[in-house]
């Protein structure tokens, strides 16, 4: 018999009568859903668990989460570390507070020191409690910005990023040796489990607000700032108009229809800031308000997009590389400004964010990072490399709307972008510029840096085979020529070895092993192509720069179009 269908009778076998039972009878006759539930476990790795909810070892459901939680716990008692504790959120997310007191009940009937936040929070939130609260390690219920019928499982470690590889594949081992309906009759004391709230916020929103560069300016000038901002009904709410009123930006109106936390997230097909349609409702909302500047997170809140009124009236939705170079140039003009940068600095950007980045870092004299994929590789810079006292870690960002000012938290912090971005706008404000305004001026002083990012759904299990597939051809190494132009190094992230064709020799890439590959044409444009981490997508990133934005964005498009050639 498949193995898929073993699974499938195992299941219907041992759940108790009632919802999940009842789901698996309801497809009984279906081979394909029975197929697709059954055929392989959710993978739990760096970015933990993340799926489809419903019934089957491929799903989101409570004995999924109860499993990797046995798996964790297993793992923090030995290395004996139960009383440093593990602390929990979660977001808006359908089952996302089930899910997170599913997790408590495993860690406290294994001995380990629990705390649950009272209601749903951010993912900054979480990854700062963790260091102020001194545990050992995290846990995130959260799907980020995927669809609503998704949710997730994201596991952080004691530095208050993700866990990396050590972690996960420990776990891993771990959780393989419990079967699904282990511990299905726990006995837990729930007085033992700590309640986390307005203390450990109040920490939070302090700690923040202590990266502004211009606290003054923002009390006396901030409430002359006109925002309208969006939580797409998810976690940022409270957080992000917490910060902001603090700081003195009082004139902002929030989308009272994505107010309110709602799983089911009903005004937009995606709560993704990155698409152009979350912002409808908020762009109605600023043209009523004549807002300057508007604002949007996703549901976990680590994601921030914005939007910026131009002099015609219009709003300019700005990329995630667009708001990463801005808000890191606004910190390194202050503190030159300022006489504050010492060579100490040092910025990261993922390795598919803008290299206009690079350009601005190397004008100032900062140095910046560059890290793979993944925004715990940022917090894994931080944590190796400028927790000694002797360097200081200033900003991050990727290219997928994800920023970290300063180190409090140690993933993507959507509220403390929002409030530097503010800050910023109050700050260029008094010299009569916009956002847009000094975006124009980066560009004419470093070059028009244009970036293409293109994502392909392929789903189920020949979606799998055709992205291994694809991923496998570019390997092969036959590309040379790419919408005529020379091809002259050529990185496999896999194998990490950079192949220099102009000099016909194969080095060792100094990123880490990571499912990846990278071309590098003769005019240093670049293009990646790598599957994601967390969704059934293949991923293109291509980075074109030239003299003028029209040139630079149709070598991008005729870059795109010759890979869409090559692998499909």
């Amino acid at each position: 018999m498949d193995g898929y269908k073993t699974r499938y009778d195992q299941w219907q076998r041992l759940l108790p009568d009632g919802g999940y039972k009842d789901e698996l009878l309801s497809i009984k006759n279906d081979e394909k859903q029975k197929e697709d539930r059954f055929y392989k476990e959710l993978e739990f790795g760096t970015a933990g668990l993340r799926g489809v909810l419903g019934v089957g070892t491929n799903r989101m459901n409570e004995y999924v989460v109860r499993r990797a939680t046995m798996g964790l716990a297993a793992y923090i008692n030995s290395l004996g570390e139960a009383e440093k504790g593990v602390v929990i959120a979660y977001d808006s997310r359908r089952l996302s507070k089930e899910f997170a007191l599913e997790s408590a009940k495993v860690l406290e009937k294994c001995g380990i020191k629990v705390y649950l936040f009272n209601s749903l929070r951010s993912v900054p939130q979480l990854s700062f409690s963790l260091r102020h609260l001194g545990c050992i390690a995290g846990i995130m219920i959260t799907a980020s910005h995927n669809p609503p019928e998704y949710n997730g499982y994201k596991v952080y470690w004691k530095d208050g990023g993700q866990i990396g590889p050590i972690q996960a594949d420990a776990i891993t081992e771990y959780i393989r040796r419990f079967g699904y309906f282990d511990g299905t009759e726990l006995e837990y004391d729930e007085s033992l489990i700590q309640t986390v709230g307005e203390e450990t916020d109040r920490a939070y929103f302090d700690a923040v607000r202590t990266l502004l560069l211009n606290p003054e300016l923002d009390r006396e000038q901030g409430g002359m700032l006109s925002v309208v901002y969006t939580p797409l009904h998810g976690a940022g709410y409270v957080p992000v108009t917490t910060l902001l009123g603090e700081m003195g930006v009082t004139d902002v109106s929030v989308v009272e229809e994505q107010r309110l936390p709602d799983s089911a997230f009903p005004t937009v097909k995606v709560p993704n800031p990155e698409d152009r349609a979350a912002f409808e409702l908020a762009f109605r909302l600023a043209r009523e308000k004549n807002a300057e500047l508007v604002l949007a997170t996703d549901p976990d809140s680590d994601r921030l997009g914005a939007a910026v009124r131009e002099t015609s009236g219009e709003y300019r939705l700005l990329t995630g590389n667009q708001i990463g170079c801005l808000l890191l140039y606004y910190i390194l003009s202050v503190k030159k400004e300022r006489g504050q940068l010492t060579g100490r600095e040092v910025a990261a950007k993922s390795i598919v964010s803008t290299g206009l980045a690079n350009a601005i870092c190397d004008d100032f004299g900062v140095k910046l990072a560059e890290v793979p994929t993944g925004f715990r590789f940022i917090a894994e810079h931080i944590e190796n490399h400028c927790s000694d006292g002797q360097t200081e870690f200033l900003f991050g960002f990727e290219e997928s709307y994800g920023f970290l000012v300063g180190s409090f938290a140690r993933d993507k912090d959507a509220p403390g972008a929002a409030m530097m971005l503010c800050e910023a706008c109050i700050y260029y404000k008094q010299g009569g510029k916009t956002l847009c305004d000094v975006l124009d001026e980066i560009y004419a002083r470093y070059g028009f840096y244009v970036e293409t990012v293109k994502s392909y759904t392929l789903e189920g299990k020949k979606g799998m085979e055709q992205i291994a597939s694809v991923m496998q051809k570019l390997r092969m190494g036959g590309v040379r020529r790419l919408a005529g132009k020379e091809i002259v190094r050529f990185e496999d992230f896999s194998t990490r070895r950079s192949h220099d064709y102009a000099q016909n020799t194969v080095l060792p890439c100094t990123m880490p092993s990571m499912n990846m590959v990278r071309f590098t044409t003769a005019d240093g444009a670049w293009i990646c192509v790598r599957p994601s981490g967390t969704e059934p997508k293949l991923k293109v990133y291509i980075g074109t720069s030239a003299k003028t934005e029209t040139e630079s964005a149709n070598d991008g498009k005729m870059l795109l179009a010759a890979v869409e050639a090559e692998i499909f």
